[in-house]
């Protein structure tokens, strides 16, 4: 997988402060993202959570890598309860949160969406998502949710 701590700019949290959450599906200011629903990343797996980020480029890359039609899209977010860290990529991978990553089992509403956004090269998707089919291939593909 790509060497997240070679690009640590990566893990700079977005000057606003806010929470945003990357994925495919076309939303609207004022709808609610809801745990219960299919993952954005696992093909048949019912997510318990809503996944969101402090950091711009986290919520790009869950966009890109997030399966089905449509096309990339990052909101601005607020949870409406209790929010925790991200158990994926925060003490299982990472140690702390660096990545500011976090999830909630309570709504979360859409308050913006940012369009403005700069994507990864081709060549570093290509390679996330090798580390990633790696991480399957060998078991080690291991959703906490």
């Amino acid at each position: 997988m790509a060497n997240m701590a070679d690009t640590p700019e990566r893990f700079v949290v977005h000057p606003s402060g806010a929470f945003f959450h990357g994925t495919k599906a076309d939303l609207r200011v004022g709808d609610f993202l809801q745990p219960g629903h299919p993952s954005n990343y696992r093909p048949g797996h019912i997510s318990n959570h809503v996944y969101m980020t402090k950091v711009l480029d986290g919520a790009v890359l869950a966009a890109e890598m997030a399966v089905g039609p449509g096309r990339c899209r990052v909101y601005v977010v607020e949870p409406q309860g209790h929010v925790e860290d991200d158990p994926n990529v925060t003490d299982k991978k990472f140690p702390g949160n660096p990545t500011h990553s976090y999830r909630s089992r309570n709504p979360v509403k859409i308050i913006g969406e940012i369009i403005d956004w700069v994507g990864h090269s081709p060549e570093y998707l290509e390679a996330f998502r090798a580390g990633l089919e790696e991480l399957r291939r060998t078991g080690k593909a291991v959703l906490y949710d």
